[in-house]
């Protein structure tokens, strides 16, 4: 449980990292990041997208079927459209990678102290930074925002990074030529009732708050 509660403030205040601005935990430094925000345990630092909430109903459309939000989508922290970072949530393994458009996908797997598992899943990314395999690290961004013309290419829709923690374990996928490190899907199309979801994802929201601020 001690560890669970380590990762979880950087799941939120992570991705709205700067590379200045030092500050740090006394709880366990290798575990936070350098932030840029007052409080590091307020929820209210967090911004998300007008349709970006966990468990919200989103539409049907063509080729998709409706289903239930299973993340939040995060706006960009700062008026960045170069490089702005997107930092993993904690130390873990990359076990998946898509990097071919819009929907470029980090999927990580974290070891918990009780050696229970979770996975994180950063979407909608560029520039990703880490291989398939590699071990990350709060310390060192896995990934950035979409820049302006990226957004002008695939849409600016796209202006978010939506993020995932997921109770089960990702679903194997076959890979193909044009994905051929995308060993994993998530399951953010299947979720049809509040079954579906509670079965496989965590809301981050909650999350942050039973399990940090107890």
């Amino acid at each position: 449980m001690a560890q669970t509660k380590k990762i979880i403030i950087t799941v939120f205040l992570a991705l709205m990292a700067s590379n200045t601005d030092l500050l740090w935990s006394k709880k366990s430094i290798e575990w936070f990041l350098p932030i840029k925000v007052d409080n590091r345990q307020s929820w209210e630092k967090v911004r998300l997208t007008s349709i970006g909430r966990f468990g919200i109903k989103r539409k049907a459309r063509p080729s998709i079927p409706a289903h239930l939000h299973t993340g939040v989508d995060l706006k960009r922290p700062n008026d960045n459209y170069v490089n702005e970072p997107i930092f993993p949530v904690a130390k873990g393994k990359v076990i998946s990678l898509r990097d071919d458009g819009p929907y470029a996908q980090i999927i990580i797997e974290h070891i918990l102290e009780d050696s229970s598992l979770i996975w994180t899943v950063y979407e909608h990314v560029a520039g990703i930074k880490v291989r398939l395999g590699e071990f990350v690290n709060p310390y060192r961004p896995i990934a950035r925002f979409m820049s302006r013309d990226e957004l002008e290419k695939y849409g600016w829709q796209f202006d978010h990074v939506h993020f995932e923690i997921m109770k089960v374990k990702p679903k194997p996928l076959n890979t193909d030529r044009k994905r051929p490190y995308r060993y994993y899907g998530t399951y953010s199309l299947e979720c049809y009732n509040r079954l579906d979801l509670k079965k496989r994802y965590y809301d981050p929201k909650k999350f942050f708050y039973l399990k940090w601020n107890q």
